[in-house]
């Protein structure tokens, strides 16, 4: 099989440069990678191969640094689904379905770029990664098989995301080299091609990963959950059950103690299954990030509030908690997830003479010389936020703040566990109780689907996860979630209906558009997803 992407002037390069920009720090992943190192020692030394897979973890960093297009690759899937107001910027029009939506339009050239591009180079780098740590003489087999693990886990990694976004994908396992790097893909690998490889290559990770490494890493535990989640899109719910159950009950992992506490810190916690590493002053530590800024309001606009970084940090309101969110949050008066913890409601005065008091007066929003304009100025200051991704020592007056970045973590392997038992045999009112409980919410005493649904939401909005989540389960689910709930629908003024996701949606967005770009470097008969033709 050829890789077809790598028709692209980088691909036949191998892009050996993106190997080796990366230093990393001992509290990382102790390696270090000269920035003089060629393509030979990358592929022919036991050096070198560590130093390619450190590469990797670099790679899946850049979609949350900021150095990427317009910042959207670490915000874009939060902004498209049923949980979320996006109020601004080309973030929103792609959460409102008005962009991104033809093979033609700029927003889908931005995905493209982001996730298209993104995930077969790196596929193709894990590739060329595997292919030598295989076949490479003299090297100590325990550290063959960590190389081997962990490029295998970034293939699989990789094609999983494409194939949830795109459907219509091509999985190969050749290297890319001078002679093959043009030849023309004419047609996409079957699901069942597409499941085989990314099944092989996150049990070959499972067997020979351990369960603890230095945070940051891929371990046992990331590619269980991974390989629970594969097995959730294939409708393999004993699979699925048994993974997510063997994770919680082998591991090392636990949930931590409170919402309070899941996203403290430097997130490095127990319930932690995988974390992008970022930190300050470090060569090689990361680019800050505008990740935060999008999903906090601009509360400090608003006489005697300055921005800090106990109310969220420094915001531009772009992606907000919708009411659809807010009132299954609300259900249970006892939930903490918004209790500042998860999102925050309110906000107080930090300066005058109201200091310490609650923001509760519209009038501190309100335009005088446009006395309607409170409406969208509630949603730009003092809308409810998700604080997710603050920081707790952030500079207060920079939307660019640097921190670690929660990809995996435990209680999406309990709703996990949850649905699939729920779907074949078992009792899985342990599994989406002990999420509950620990938020201080009711247990559950039934569960169907929207049971399900419901609490994912709960507690893991904004976590990139909802709109993939909303299309394993289905056409119907995807259709009747979008069409009822996304956006704010008549609580947002009827005069801007072309932000209303709610009437933008069609059914075939269930699939992204391939950009043309990338069709016209298939072959003439490489499919493009139904209905964008």
């Amino acid at each position: 099989m050829k890789f077809f992407y790598s028709k692209i002037k980088s691909g036949f390069l191998l892009a050996t440069a993106l190997f080796f920009v990366v230093t990393s720090c001992e509290d990382f992943l102790e390696e270090q990678p000269s920035t003089l190192i060629d393509a030979d020692y990358v592929y022919t030394t036991e050096g070198g191969l560590k130093s390619g897979v450190v590469s990797l973890y670099k790679f899946e960093r850049d979609r949350y640094d900021n150095s990427t297009e317009d910042f959207m690759g670490s915000v874009l899937m939060s902004s498209r689904g049923d949980l979320t107001f996006s109020r601004s910027g080309y973030t929103g029009l792609m959460g409102r379905y008005e962009r991104g939506t033809s093979p033609v339009d700029q927003g889908t050239n931005f995905a493209s770029s982001l996730f298209w591009k993104h995930f077969y180079n790196m596929a193709n780098k894990a590739t060329a990664i595997i292919n030598a740590a295989e076949t490479l003489e003299g090297i100590d087999e325990d550290t063959r098989a960590q190389i081997l693990s962990e490029a295998k886990f970034f293939r699989a990694h990789s094609y999983f995301y494409l194939y949830r976004m795109y459907n219509n994908i091509y999985v190969t396992t050749e290297t890319i080299t001078v002679d093959n790097a043009f030849d023309v893909i004419n047609d996409k690998s079957t699901e069942q091609e597409i499941f085989a490889l990314i099944n092989s290559d996150l049990n070959f990770a499972i067997d020979n990963l351990e369960w603890s490494d230095t945070f940051g890493r891929v371990t046992k535990g990331t590619a269980k959950h991974v390989k629970a989640k594969v097995a959730m899109w294939q409708g393999n719910w004993t699979e699925a059950k048994n993974q997510a159950v063997s994770l919680i009950e082998e591991g090392p992992h636990g949930l931590v103690s409170s919402t309070a506490d899941v996203f403290a810190g430097d997130r490095n916690n127990s319930e932690s299954l995988f974390v992008i590493q970022s930190q300050d002053d470090l060569l090689g530590g990361g680019n800050t990030t505008m990740m935060n800024a999008n999903y906090v309001t601009q509360y400090f606009q608003i006489s005697g509030i300055e921005s800090n970084n106990e109310q969220g940090g420094r915001g531009f309101s772009r992606i907000l908690p919708n009411l659809y969110l807010l009132n299954l949050l609300a259900e249970d008066p006892n939930d903490t997830r918004d209790d500042d913890t998860y999102f925050r409601l309110k906000y107080y005065y930090t300066s005058g003479d109201r200091i310490g008091e609650e923001v509760d007066d519209y009038a501190a929003i309100t335009d005088l010389d446009n006395p309607s304009s409170n409406y969208t100025s509630y949603y730009q200051r003092m809308h409810p936020s998700c604080i997710k991704f603050s920081q707790e020592d952030g500079n207060e007056e920079s939307y660019l703040i640097r921190g670690n970045v929660t990809v995996y973590r435990l209680a999406e392997t309990y709703l996990i566990a949850a649905e699939a038992i729920m779907r074949s045999s078992g009792d899985p009112l342990p599994y989406i109780n002990a999420v509950r409980t620990r938020a201080g919410a009711t247990p559950v005493t039934t569960v169907n689907q929207q049971t399900i649904l419901d609490e994912r939401a709960r507690e893991l909005a904004f976590e990139g996860q909802r709109w993939f989540t909303l299309k394993r389960m289905g056409q119907s689910v995807i259709d009747f979630q979008m069409t009822n709930y996304a956006g704010d629908g008549e609580y947002f003024p009827a005069n801007l209906g072309s932000k209303d996701p709610r009437e933008n949606w069609r059914s075939h967005f269930i699939n992204w558009p391939i950009s043309q770009n990338d069709l016209d470097l298939l072959g003439s008969d490489y499919p493009q997803n139904n209905g964008y033709n």
